[in-house]
């Protein structure tokens, strides 16, 4: 996408952003579909295949907008001191890496697994 809008000398600049559209696809886009996933889904398709959700770490209870826009930025907390806040899930006890510990939430395993029956609406 953006070669289409810029070409290929895209890869070639110095510049940090290359433009309007450059700052949407990198940084806004991402940032909108992972907090979309995360409110309406509870998962991101990569949770949502292994059949986890991210969920209030003290309710259980689905995501705020607030939280969920606080634990994608919490994502960068965790990424700079070479990813030590990611690596945290394995030592700690409730499996919550820095980012899930600053949004307060936490990753589950989602109630219902394998094949589901097929309900359909009376109408």
């Amino acid at each position: 996408m953006l070669v289409s809008l810029y070409g290929w000398e895209y890869f070639d600049s110095e510049e940090l952003l290359a433009g309007p559209a450059d700052f949407l696809i990198t940084w806004v886009l991402p940032a909108v579909a992972v907090i979309w996933f995360w409110m309406q889904r509870q998962a991101t398709p990569g949770k949502a295949a292994l059949a986890l959700r991210v969920v209030d770490a003290e309710s259980g209870s689905p995501l705020s907008l607030a939280q969920s826009i606080g634990r994608y930025l919490a994502y960068y907390v965790s990424i700079i001191p070479l990813g030590l806040g990611l690596l945290w899930v394995g030592f700690d006890s409730r499996k919550q890496g820095w980012h899930d510990k600053l949004a307060s939430t936490v990753v589950v395993r989602a109630k219902t697994r394998g094949p589901q029956p097929v309900r359909f609406p009376h109408g």
